[in-house]
Order: structure tokens, then C-alpha cells, then sequence
């Protein structure tokens, strides 16, 4: 392992090494839950027009299924996203800063990226509790709770806002963020 890297795992600490682990196994479950996802959208989709294009006979659930999933592998991968450091970003602005200039742009990053956040789960909440209060079913062939499908905002919005908080914690204590840690591990690409 590069030296530059062990220091840095030394110079953690065990509450944050702690709760980057806590955090990578919560994102890196959503994740796998998101990727499961997609793949079964890709199947679904590819079933679909199969028998579209051979049957004359698509089933229309396909599509209400797909979106759904859609709803859920966005909240989901959000929080492995950030921690790999995958978001969009203007990496070209960032990385000519001074490393202090750095640092608090990733504490700025992070800091909104908690806001969001904490929108997502207080807001995501309310809506998913009037709806369920209201009785709100989904539109199309499939017909579900809609606060069912609400309730992926404040689950996706706790888990980006874990990941927000180990952003956060790591540029006040001076490391770099988890992503380019990550990516300097797999080496080069």
C-alpha cells in the first residue's frame, strides 16, 4: 500500500474510520440494492419490446415497474455516488485551488450536499405521511400506495446524508475525500 495512504488511514482516528465503515457497508448495500435494480428494469425493458416487436403484446406494468425502480436506484446510489466521488463536479476548478482552497470546497460540497439531504428527508417524509393520511395510490396499471414509493426520499435522503456528514468530518480534520482515497487504491486508470 502507498505510504501516503497509510497515513492517512493512521490519521483517521477510530470514530471516523468507524463510521466511514459504518457508512460504506449502509451505501455500498443501497448500492447493490440500485444495481439489482437496474439490472431488472433492463430485463424488463428487454422483455417488453420482445414482445412488442414479436407479439404485437407488450404488457403494460413494464412501465410503471420501471419507473418505480427508477425512483429507487437514484435515492440509493446517491450516497455510494458522492463516496466514490462520482457526483458531477467541476474537478478542473477545484483541482488548480491550493489545498487549503480544496479543503473547503469539499466542506462546502459537503455541507450542501447534507442540505439536500436533509430536504430530502424531512420533506420526503411529510409527503409520504399525507399521502399515506390521504389514501394516494400510484397512476397506470399497478396500483400501490404512493407513500410506499415516497418513503425511498427520506431512506435515500438519511444514507446521502451520512455520506455528507464523512465528507464533511474528513475535510475538518484535513484528509482527502473518501473518493480520491478509493481511487488511489484501485491505482491508475
Amino acid at each position: 500500500m502507498n505510504s501516503k495512504l497509510g497515513e492517512t488511514r493512521i490519521q483517521e482516528g477510530p470514530a471516523l474510520r468507524a463510521m466511514g465503515r459504518a457508512v460504506s457497508v449502509l451505501a455500498g448495500a443501497a448500492m447493490a440494492l440500485a444495481g439489482v435494480g437496474l439490472l431488472v428494469s433492463l430485463v424488463l425493458i428487454g422483455w417488453a419490446v420482445v414482445l412488442r416487436y414479436l407479439f404485437k403484446a407488450a404488457p403494460a406494468w413494464v412501465d410503471d415497474v420501471v419507473g418505480m425502480n427508477l425512483v429507487m436506484i437514484v435515492m440509493f446510489a446517491a450516497a455510494e455516488t458522492l463516496r466514490r466521488g462520482e457526483h458531477i463536479g467541476v474537478d478542473l476548478l477545484v483541482e488548480g485551488l491550493s489545498p487549503t482552497h480544496r479543503r473547503w470546497a469539499h466542506a462546502w460540497a459537503a455541507l450542501a450536499t447534507a442540505a439536500i439531504a436533509a430536504v430530502l428527508i424531512f420533506n420526503g417524509w411529510d409527503t409520504a405521511m399525507l399521502a399515506r393520511k390521504f389514501g394516494l395510490l400510484t397512476d397506470g396499471s399497478i396500483e400501490l400506495p404512493t407513500w410506499w414509493l415516497m418513503l425511498l426520499m427520506p431512506v435515500g435522503g438519511a444514507l446521502l446524508l451520512l455520506a455528507a456528514i464523512e465528507a464533511l468530518w474528513r475535510a475538518a480534520v484535513c484528509l482527502p475525500p473518501i473518493g480520491t482515497v478509493i481511487r488511489a487504491q484501485k491505482g491508475p486508470e
